[in-house]
């Protein structure tokens, strides 16, 4: 007699398999808030350094989490939590269900709905030397909310001009002039209040002074010293802080106004 359809095992998708664990759907949510190394994880969810990082194994072979080391300490690593990657399972995951549930995932979020914020939220950005990765970051989030955010950045070791290399990426990919922009000191700020200190940089993290705000972490390599070919590693950098002011707009409640400019 011919089995019938309902008979037939069927996995579910990879993305859920992954992700509906306990222990993995909470590292994910931790991860979604900003990178950490194990010893954080293991902190934040309470298990045991091993069990972690067998899950974040499992994670990172499952293509949702990437890990890079620490430019502080060359011992550690940081882990990070791929949104796109994550965005594409889950509307994979529906279509598989039913498909009237076939959704194709945005490139990047937007905020459907503006909600007027309480107050003008700030946000600083901080690396080492203040002349790629946060200006970078700053430049990119005063493009996407139209000024609508008070954003700054500053470097703990600043050097005296912005890279070249930077301030052209901004131009030619983004329409964004730097010229003429000076690098500053974290403690230029000291008497400043934000809402969000973004580090960008691993050493920055350990320095970084308190500034009363919320903290988050997203570890990146100086594209002035990673070993790619000049302007190609601006290019990458820019294109990935570029991905996480995106996916940073709906946490700050502010709805995109403006779109990339394609070089």
């Amino acid at each position: 007699m011919a089995s019938h359809p309902r008979d037939v095992t069927v996995a579910p998708p990879e993305f859920l398999r992954l992700a509906a664990h306990p222990l993995r759907w909470r590292l994910l949510t931790e991860l979604a808030d900003g990178d950490h190394r194990v010893r954080e994880l293991v902190e934040r969810v309470g298990e045991p350094q091993n069990l972690v990082s067998y899950h974040l194994r499992l994670l990172r072979d499952g293509g949702l989490v990437t890990a890079r080391r620490s430019s502080f300490d060359g011992r550690d690593s940081y882990y990070r939590l791929d949104l796109e990657r994550c965005a594409h399972g889950l509307a994979a995951s529906g279509a598989a269900l039913h498909p009237a549930l076939r959704q194709e995932p945005p490139a990047l979020p937007r905020c459907q709905a503006a909600r007027t914020p309480s107050h003008r939220q700030a946000v600083l950005f901080v690396c080492t030397g203040n002349s790629a990765r946060s200006p970078i970051a700053e430049a990119l989030l005063r493009h996407h909310t139209a000024g609508r955010v008070t954003t700054a950045s500053a470097g703990t070791r600043p050097k005296p001009h912005l890279h070249p290399h930077a301030v052209r990426v901004l131009r030619e990919s983004f329409g964004i002039d730097l010229s003429g922009s000076r690098t500053r000191h974290v403690d230029d700020l000291a008497d400043r209040r934000f809402d969000h200190v973004i580090t960008l940089c691993d050493k920055a993290r350990e320095v970084c002074p308190e500034f009363g705000a919320r903290r988050v972490h997203w570890s990146m390599a100086d594209p002035g010293t990673t070993g790619q070919v000049g302007y190609a590693a601006f290019e990458y950098a820019a294109a990935d802080i570029d991905t996480r002011i995106r996916y940073l707009m709906p946490v700050l409640n502010i709805p995109e106004t403006v779109t990339r400019s394609e070089p």
